[in-house]
């Protein structure tokens, strides 16, 4: 017996526009993310930059907005200018976040170009970790400024005239964190990324500066290092950071699924706190969150302890390559209706990350490459999902689980695109053993009908993905899965433990 549950919009109950950086990713100097990721130049796939053109047109598949770069942990003991001029006077450096060596054969000038190769733009993040004020304003003086300065015509000596234009920049990476090269208590961080970012501003007062928040709802410092940190930082950014890996270490899939919820916390605790600030300043602007580091993370991470401790110093180690089941796709999918559900607020949302490292797509070095489980919710919410969230009213049976008390079945948000005149309903169902029917009343879009359902469901859910089998597990398009009630009115089946994208458009003709 299928569990039943209810979805009401209304056109008029809009959240915000989506904005098109949700669909980022992130690129960091870690294991194969880049040399043997994306760039691997001995590769019969290579351009004539090094990069493999096969990952190139899955980047471009899934739509990817905005690449943040060059991490992530490397980054707090990064020296942007070992990256740049000839490659063969690049000096090779320790690198002490991951304990690898980093050859430097890819820098800024490299990355930024092959972005936009790929119809993405950079993010860059400076170092306030080892470095500070003046390194990163060099920076951003080498990347944006057009010529007629040291840095500025050393970039174009370097073969780069037109300046990158980089516009996102985030001050520092998970500074909270212990682990961090440099890591800061929040006064010392606070006020080191205010005068950066009143450095950075002076030089150009419309690039988007990103403030790093907590390293995840468990840091002992959550939520005092918002608080702290803003205090200091909120005349001069336009986006707080937020960082969320999840796992299922237990090898409890109701309650892995469950933990979107906590995502859902953690972003209403930030935003309350950003308020606050704002309050307590008499200030006029929203902070805006940039969750630009999330992802499922955990299958690979007591080999990779091993390998740093007793391997260290490697040169593009296999690091963090976790390849992903079924039932991962399923939380990613369910953390992307969690953005969406606050389009007000979240404007940037990086996966980490793009390639290998805890990543959609996976390569073989020399051989192939595939599109991992959890690359399917993100190409869907990427493709269907820009345009106006929409506040649905959901009446869904409810779970217990290990750590989360009434958990919806049944978790949904819809955007409503005007221009293409389409509505999306993006829904996962939780129940592992159940389908649920879904009886949904559309006011304001009477004369829309359903073009398509696209269900992403396995019996296994571990079930993965490889470039050996590409295929274990894809989406499908199912054309038996509803019935027609009235006008703007519908039941739709959802599978159990699966993802859905149900796809409307304004007809006159019902195509089933």
């Amino acid at each position: 017996m299928a569990k039943q549950a209810k979805v009401t919009l209304e056109r008029t109950f809009t959240i915000g526009e989506v904005d098109k950086n949700v669909f980022g990713s992130f690129v960091e100097h870690l294991g194969r993310g880049v040399y043997n990721g994306i760039y691997e130049p001995a590769h019969k796939e290579a351009d004539e930059h090094g990069f493999r053109k096969d990952v190139a047109e899955l980047v471009k598949e899934l739509g990817v907005s905005i690449i943040r770069y060059p991490g992530g942990n490397f980054v707090s003991g990064y020296r942007w200018e070992d990256g740049i001029g000839p490659v063969e006077f690049r000096p090779k450096r320790l690198d002490l976040a991951w304990r690898t060596l980093e050859t430097n054969e890819v820098g800024i000038n490299e990355f930024a170009s092959w972005c936009r190769r790929t119809d993405a733009e950079p993010m860059l993040a400076v170092n306030l970790g080892t470095r500070g004020i003046e390194a990163a304003v060099d920076l951003l003086e080498y990347c944006n400024y057009p010529e007629g300065t040291y840095w500025s015509d050393l970039r174009i000596r370097h073969g780069y005239r037109a300046p990158h234009n980089i516009k996102v920049w985030c001050l520092g990476n998970e500074m909270d964190g212990t682990w961090e090269t440099g890591h800061k208590t929040p006064m010392e961080y606070g006020r080191l990324a205010a005068e950066t970012a009143r450095a950075m501003k002076r030089f150009d007062p419309d690039i988007k500066l990103v403030s790093c928040g907590s390293s995840h709802t468990f840091m002992d410092t959550f939520p005092e290092w918002e608080a702290e940190t803003l205090a200091h930082t909120y005349d001069v950014v336009d986006y707080i950071s937020l960082h969320q890996y999840f796992g299922n270490e237990e090898g409890d899939t109701a309650n892995f699924l469950a933990r979107s919820l906590e995502t859902e916390h953690f972003i209403k605790t930030v935003i309350a706190i950003c308020d606050y600030i704002k309050a307590k300043k008499r200030g006029k602007k929203d902070i805006m969150l940039s969750f630009d580091e999330w992802n499922v993370w955990y299958h690979s991470k007591l080999r990779d302890d091993d390998e740093m401790k007793y391997n260290p110093w490697q040169a593009s180690p296999c690091l963090l390559e976790d390849v992903y089941t079924f039932e991962d796709a399923l939380v990613t999918g369910l953390m992307l209706i969690t953005f969406m559900k606050h389009a007000d607020r979240l404007k940037i949302a990086c996966m980490a990350q793009l390639v290998n490292v805890i990543a959609p797509i996976m390569t073989h070095t020399g051989g192939g490459v595939c599109r991992q489980t959890i690359f399917y919710p993100l190409l869907h919410a990427s493709r269907y999902g820009r345009g106006t969230a929409l506040w649905p009213l959901v009446a869904s049976p409810k779970y217990d689980s290990k750590d989360y008390s009434d958990v919806p079945y049944l978790e949904a948000i819809a955007v409503m695109n005007e221009e293409a005149e389409e509505l999306t309903l993006f829904a996962v169902n939780r129940c592992l053993d159940e389908s649920i029917n879904v009886d949904c009343f559309f006011r304001g879009f009477e004369d829309y009908s359903i073009t398509e359902h696209i269900a992403f469901e396995s019996e296994n859910l571990k079930a993965a993905n490889t470039v050996a089998n590409p295929d274990a597990v894809v989406p499908y398009s199912r054309r038996d899965s509803y019935v027609k009630l009235g006008k703007g009115e519908f039941s739709i089946e959802i599978g159990k433990a699966s993802w859905n994208v149900i796809r409307l458009k304004k007809t006159t003709v019902n195509v089933y």
